[in-house]
């Protein structure tokens, strides 16, 4: 790892004296992220990283590469091209061509319609949520009239949610009711064009509303489980009975209608997003069931409210997850319920942040609670120091992780 290490270095040393000889603007940051668990006082969290933003502007043209090097512990190292794209421009639209990342939706925290780019959840929801959404490879066309944009986005390359696996304090093993076996041979995605995604928005800007509208083609991000039950003679019981489980994920096609809106009354700013999933398949404890799963669509929205006095800023949000055509051999809830708040005060002239971000899941009563205090010693270095707290059920999505609540600092310096 350490020879890695060096090669990449070189590569962008050498990256950085040509960039700068051809007049790229070069931009990034480096940050050390230190977390230590609270019940172990064991540290979680030793990571080093790189960002580095090339950019080339022109008339016509315009062009972004952005590689990003994670360094965890000693010499573990996670290089990734985060971003590499080419930008046209025209007189009424743009051409974007190449790895990107595009963010959808008016939601804080949450994903409602902001579907497009998949998400890194090797750590949870903890990353900050630049950093959290995965590069696709996709041609987007923006293409402007009056106040109004219409987008359209073709992703030839399939690219899924990323979760951690066993060995991560994030993973939590589902409890199989006897042992599995699983069959990964459908899980892959091959690109082509019968296999590709099409993601069309259209928004409108004025002084009264901003609102979108949206629609997608597209591949449900999360595999659904394919369970297959096994049965034959117990030998602990010496009865007949379940013996064995195969599990085969596999992907499904995803038909979304959606949109979102943001105006401000007096002095409240109010958002509001939703989409309608088509085609979601959940896990089902039906025994007539085929592989375990019922096909249900569901309807996901959020309303949000806004309201700023000075430096403080106040947020709450109520998003709620509805599973249509329910029946009680469902694994979920039919009603998802989470809530979320933020306070933010801003102090000594903007360079001292103090931040409460919260989600409170209403389902089981748990939550994970984000304090953190940020200081700016000047415009390009800052120190954080910040909490991750998780308390509540295990049964439910924040309360499970009671054992990793945990305390981090971030020391970033920006160029």
């Amino acid at each position: 790892m350490k020879t890695k290490g060096f090669v990449i270095g070189i590569i962008l040393l050498t990256t950085t004296q040509f960039t700068m000889a051809q007049g790229v603007d070069i931009n990034g940051f480096a940050r050390n992220y230190t977390g230590l668990l609270y019940n172990t006082g064991e540290f979680n969290m030793l990571q080093n990283t790189l960002n580095v933003n090339f950019e080339k502007m022109g008339d016509r043209v315009a062009f972004k590469a952005n590689p990003l090097l994670y360094v965890y512990d000693i010499d573990s190292i996670d290089f990734r091209m985060r971003e590499i794209y080419l930008d046209l421009y025209f007189d009424n639209f743009d051409i974007r061509i190449g790895k990107q990342q595009i963010v959808w939706g008016k939601a804080d925290g949450v994903f409602i319609t902001d579907i497009v780019s998949p998400l890194d959840l090797q750590e949870f929801l903890l990353p900050d949520f630049d950093e959290i959404r995965i590069g696709v490879y996709a041609a987007k066309i923006d293409y402007y009239f009056g106040n109004s944009t219409i987008e359209l986005i073709w992703k030839p390359v399939y690219a899924g949610n990323e979760f951690p696996g066993p060995g991560s304090i994030w993973y939590k093993p589902p409890d199989f009711p006897a042992t599995p076996t699983f069959d990964y041979s459908k899980e892959k995605i091959n690109a082509s064009l019968e296999n590709s995604e099409v993601y069309l928005k259209y928004s409108l800007s004025s002084s009264a509303i901003d609102f979108d509208l949206m629609g997608a083609y597209t591949w449900d991000q999360t595999p659904s489980m394919y369970v297959e039950k096994e049965f034959g003679f117990d030998t602990v019981t010496n009865q007949p009975g379940l013996t064995g489980l195969l599990i085969t994920p596999e992907h499904h096609r995803l038909n979304v209608v959606g949109g979102s809106f943001t105006s401000t009354i007096k002095s409240f700013v109010v958002r509001g997003e939703v989409a309608y999933y088509d085609g979601k398949y959940f896990q089902s404890e039906d025994p007539t069931a085929d592989g375990a799963l019922s096909q249900n669509d569901y309807l996901h929205y959020v309303v949000g409210l806004d309201y700023g006095i000075g430096n403080l800023k106040l947020s709450a949000q109520f998003i709620q997850k509805y599973i249509m055509d329910y029946n009680d051999f469902l694994t979920e809830e039919e009603f998802g319920n989470t809530m979320t708040f933020l306070a933010r005060y801003d102090a000594m002239r903007e360079t001292l942040h103090l931040e409460l971000f919260s989600y409170i899941g209403l389902n089981y009563g748990d939550a994970l609670i984000r304090p953190k205090v940020t200081y700016d010693f000047s415009d390009s270095f800052s120190i954080l120091l910040g909490s991750n707290i998780f308390v509540g059920d295990e049964r439910g999505m924040f309360g499970k992780y009671g054992d990793n609540s945990m305390i981090y600092t971030k020391i970033k310096y920006n160029f």
